[in-house]
């Protein structure tokens, strides 16, 4: 009998410890939302008139001022290689040299699809070390004065 007493004990407190559910809530009135006021149809749009050819005589009359292209203009100076990678932050450019030799204190010209500029080496570096003259087939980095590209052309300009 004890056993009954203490089950009907336990039933008790756990009756009066559990949750109660919240009560239902009144379901929340919706508007009704006004619908957009039709469309008015509207007239196709017209076609543009054809265009016709232009006789090839008026095509010779007009003449337009061609600018002239990057492999157009006469070379500045002795090609001796070309830019294989450049670095933006730093704002250094790795030349693979192809002919002739490059000292410190040269004048160089880089030539690409967006820039033409002429600057004087001031450092050359092989391999992050410090040289003083590089020879054909090295690569090198050279810090630049401005952006340069992949396939830019460097030229050597006559002291």
């Amino acid at each position: 009998m004890a056993v009954k007493k203490k089950m009907k004990a336990k039933a008790k407190a756990s009756s009066k410890t559990r949750r109660r559910k919240a009560p239902a809530r009144q379901p929340v009135a919706r508007r009704k939302i006004a619908k957009p006021a039709r469309k008015v149809a509207r007239k196709p749009a017209r076609k543009a008139p054809a265009r016709r050819a232009v006789p090839k005589a008026a095509k010779a009359k007009v003449a337009r001022p061609q600018a002239a292209m990057p492999s157009e203009r006469p070379a500045p100076g002795e090609r001796i290689g070309v830019v294989t990678h450049y670095y933006g932050a730093p704002m250094v450019a790795i030349v693979k040299l192809e002919t002739g030799t490059l000292r410190i204190g040269d004048t160089i010209h880089i030539r690409g699809h967006t820039s033409d500029f002429s600057q004087l080496v001031a450092s050359i570096q092989v391999d992050h070390a410090p040289v003083e003259e590089v020879g054909p087939q090295d690569d090198f980095g050279i810090k630049v004065n401005e952006h340069v590209r992949e396939h830019d052309v460097v030229y050597k300009l006559p002291r």
